[in-house]
């Protein structure tokens, strides 16, 4: 199953999903392209792949992402490659922004849209601060984006509320866990005990 988590950056989105990637089984994490310089603390091949704008632009000509977006002036992507290879060896988690969120949802693949809401305006503004991996001017423009941003939430299927990083986690593993036991993911299992029922 291909699970879609967003929200605001700063809203602690990859930081639950760092948790979840540690304590779930079958759990794979979608690798980004960003033409966006690599912070400090990130790994190239781990956190995103970092390529130059003209690669990047080569790579929407030739119709290489399943969603990409301009978001707060540099281009984020993920490519159809990424997805594809990742997704057949279980879970699979897309950590995006808003834009690409619906874009994914618009297209008709299966997935499940997940939400993650700072729980105070203010929250964000502290955590963006708090990081101390972005100038000041950056911060400001996502915390511009977020007011709109925030607004989106209404349209997915689960919203977590990060007030708390241990609820919010046990949250996301749970609607993981959760789409497992769906009737479509369990349909070859249900099959076989049905077969011995004969």
């Amino acid at each position: 199953m291909l699970f879609v988590v967003t929200g605001p950056s700063g809203c602690g989105k990859s930081t639950m999903i760092h948790h979840v990637m540690r304590d779930l089984r079958r759990v794979r994490f979608s690798v980004s392209h960003t033409t966006r310089p690599r912070r400090p603390s990130e790994s190239e091949g781990k956190d995103y792949y970092f390529v130059s704008r003209a690669v990047f632009e080569r790579m929407i000509a030739r119709k290489q992402f399943a969603e990409w977006a301009l978001v707060h002036g540099h281009l984020y992507g993920t490519s159809k490659r990424e997805v594809a290879a990742k997704s057949r060896s279980g879970d699979l988690i897309l950590d995006i922004d808003v834009q690409g969120a619906r874009q994914m949802m618009a297209s008709g693949v299966p997935l499940v849209p997940v939400f993650v809401l700072p729980p105070r305006f203010r929250d964000l503004v502290r955590r963006l601060r708090g990081r101390g991996e972005d100038k000041a001017e950056a911060i400001e423009r996502r915390l511009r984006s977020a007011r709109s941003e925030v607004r989106q939430a209404i349209k997915f299927d689960y919203i977590i509320v990060n007030d708390r990083l241990d609820r919010a986690v046990l949250e996301l593993e749970s609607v993981i866990l959760a789409s497992r036991c769906r009737r479509e993911a369990r349909r070859a299992v249900v099959r076989e005990a049905l077969a011995s029922f004969r």
